[in-house]
């Protein structure tokens, strides 16, 4: 076994508690400033500057790291006052929402989105460092945010989109015979909305859920995560310079100690008529139960944990190259990574040999050295999950098949090394529960029912990937599986254009597709009199 998993708790623990007690000191409050060395790296600098608001508080500013350095600070960031900035957009919303035709709306999306390809590099260079991930990806999802506000501004001029509805003839009739009136359903936009962003994907989260938003009329107020604000300002100053009106998206920021005020100010405050949040099903059940004072919408996209299952019919080379995608992209940090890997008898030898093959071939280091392919946890909280998760499946009979030496580059405290583990037992933590990391859990089975069972047999429903060749497994498992996704013969199935959402404790409603617009929308009924 590697010296990395037999690390004692306690020495991990009492090496996470200086890190993190060191990432909470905090200083007077001073307007939010990036670090020298993070400035040098960018072509803009003052992408980082915060905007000119109203809404400052006296609240101590909070500082910003890189997951790969972590006593490097990138920034000092001032906390925002939520209930301000919610004003603003409530005073910012009569005219937006109807003032402001769908097409200057839709013009003013597709700028910012220009805004955000033409300043690409410096938006990945601040992902990058605040989160971890590595430069490729951080221009992946640079596209992928910029693409959210692309097809919004599309769907905003389209019949069926925000303008949508319909006007029929009443089917009461009138003293003539003929139509009593006109019956018509309007669509218009809910009203402020409050959103609450994670830290795995800092710029794409908030794009997709303000893209809809502004594209249906309504105004936005967005709370990035107190561990990569400094994409999300970014984001914010760009949208000032595209023309977004003062007032339509508003950002607030907040210390991780400030961060549940934000959240309740958000669920409680009877301005705000829609919550959308991606995080953690647990935030998510408590942000639920807050909204349900005001009976406001609410959006949520929970946690996952993704079943991957390759039958004895699959292409194996094509399932292990899907894998190594679908496990180890952002680390394994995201919502969608495969964390359950069960692989039938027939092929499970060849299928963890080969990918295992592939595994030793990753290149571990800090996210902004441009040959990296997986970067750092975000925290040490996150390192301290999987080592207690792994030891407690080694000590249920499941074994260590491999992991990964880490690399100097990529030994600090924020990395865990890349592991695959085999013969998982279905009743572990580490397999009922979100991996968040790079390892996989390995399991076989011999029969659909078996595999189906199994893949079921968790509380939460977000993305499963299947591998075979029959067409009529295909559809037949696909049916089956209690998730909101799935992808078959594939591993990476998000779309700006495709529905993205859970089911069971995976969360309630869809973002992404027309779908995603119709949750800012609500439906008017209105009986027009115009006969007898």
């Amino acid at each position: 076994m590697s010296k990395f998993l037999m690390t004692p708790s306690s020495k991990l623990l009492g090496l996470s508690s200086s890190l993190i007690a060191s990432s909470v000191r905090s200083f007077s409050s001073t307007p939010t400033t990036a670090s020298d060395a993070l400035l040098s790296l960018l072509k803009d600098p003052t992408l980082t500057e915060w905007p000119e608001d109203d809404y400052s508080t006296n609240e101590p500013n909070f500082q910003v790291f890189d997951p790969a350095s972590p006593t490097t600070i990138l920034a000092e960031v001032a906390t925002r006052d939520p209930k301000a900035a919610i004003e603003k957009c409530s005073d910012a919303l009569p005219a937006w929402r109807d003032e402001t035709t769908a097409a200057h709306r839709a013009s003013l999306l597709t700028k910012w989105s220009n805004l955000m390809g033409e300043n690409a590099d410096d938006l990945a260079t601040i992902m990058t460092l605040e989160s971890g991930k590595p430069l490729p990806e951080s221009y992946g999802e640079v596209n992928y945010a910029k693409a959210f506000l692309e097809y919004y501004a599309a769907e905003a001029i389209r019949p069926t989109g925000a303008g949508g509805g319909f006007m029929v003839p009443s089917p009461f009739p009138g003293t003539d015979g003929g139509p009593k009136g006109q019956v018509m359903a309007l669509q218009q936009a809910v009203g402020v909305a409050g959103m609450v962003a994670p830290w795995n994907f800092p710029l794409a989260m908030i794009t997709r859920k303000v893209g809809p938003a502004l594209a249906a009329g309504c105004t936005a107020v967005a709370k990035p995560s107190e561990l990569t604000p400094l994409s999300a300002i970014a984001l914010k100053n760009l949208a000032d310079r595209a023309g977004i009106p003062d007032g339509v998206f508003e950002l607030v920021t907040a210390s991780t100690e400030s961060t549940p005020a934000v959240g309740t100010e958000f669920c409680t405050n009877s301005i705000v008529k829609k919550i959308s949040f991606t995080g953690s099903t647990r935030v998510g059940k408590i942000l639920m139960e807050q909204s349900s004072g005001t009976v406001k919408r609410v959006s949520m996209e929970l946690g996952g944990n993704a079943c991957f299952v390759v039958f004895e019919d699959a292409d194996v080379d094509e399932a292990v190259n899907a894998a190594m995608l679908a496990k180890f992209r952002n680390a394994g940090q995201t919502c969608v990574t495969a964390d359950r890997f069960l692989i039938h008898s027939s092929v499970h030898d060849e299928f963890v040999s080969k990918f295992v093959a592939k595994m030793k071939t990753i290149k571990v280091g800090p996210g902004i050295h441009p040959d990296t392919q997986l970067g750092p946890l975000i925290n040490v909280a996150g390192v301290q999950s999987i080592t207690d998760k792994v030891q407690a499946a080694l000590e249920e009979g499941a074994t260590v098949y491999e992991q990964i030496s880490l690399p100097e580059e990529g030994s600090g405290p924020h990395f865990y090394p890349p592991t695959v583990l085999t013969n998982v037992s279905s009743d572990s933590d580490i397999w009922k529960t979100e991996t968040f990391g790079p390892v996989a859990a390995i399991r076989s089975f011999e029969t659909e029912e078996e595999a189906l069972d199994i893949a079921n047999d968790v509380n939460v429903g977000l993305a499963s990937y299947f591998f075979t060749k029959d067409l009529s497994r295909a559809f037949s498992f696909a049916s089956k599986l209690e998730v909101g996704m799935v992808g078959v013969n594939e591993g990476i199935i998000s779309s700006t254009a495709t529905p993205f959402g859970g089911v069971k404790e995976s969360g309630i409603g869809t973002e992404g597709s027309p779908l995603g617009l119709k949750e800012y929308l609500e439906t008017k009924y209105i009986f027009m009199k115009t006969g007898k």
